[in-house]
């Protein structure tokens, strides 16, 4: 395991549930497969800025880039289309917004999705499976509403 993807897997679990020691997050990681030092831990909270919440650890908030607006007042003012493809779906935005809007459907962590990925005007949205993609298809249409 690289440094990147250990860092991103520490990412990804403190956002999904509450772990307030670095016992616990060792823990979690070695039930994934991510086997992880206290040494190592240290660092990497170090330099992913994280802090400890009441509610475990978390990012602390970045104060030289200020949040964008939430996923949902993006998708109904830049998404023109959504098709789906098996677990893929295919959303269109006008040109040079792509990027933005795949960010903030990363940023509301939604379980349906898996990952996306950007270019100048369209953006491929992983799902999990087939069914994952069109519940995911019909959350994306109820916003554009």
């Amino acid at each position: 395991m690289n440094k990147s993807y250990r860092q991103g897997q520490i990412l990804k679990l403190i956002r999904s549930r509450g772990l307030h020691t670095q016992e616990e997050l060792a823990r979690a990681l070695r039930m994934i497969g991510i086997p992880a030092t206290q040494v190592t831990l240290s660092r990497d909270i170090r330099e992913l800025g994280l802090v400890k919440t009441p509610g475990g650890y978390a990012q602390a908030a970045s104060e030289s880039a200020p949040p964008g607006p939430d996923f949902a007042t993006m998708a109904r003012e830049f998404l023109l289309d959504v098709r789906i493809a098996q677990n893929l779906l295919v959303l269109r935005t006008p040109p040079a917004n792509a990027n933005s809007v795949a960010a903030a459907l990363d940023q509301a962590n939604w379980p349906e999705v898996t990952g996306t990925i950007a270019g100048d005007d369209t953006i491929l949205v992983v799902a999990p499976d087939p069914k994952t993609a069109e519940a995911l298809r019909v959350k994306l249409l109820k916003l554009l509403k």
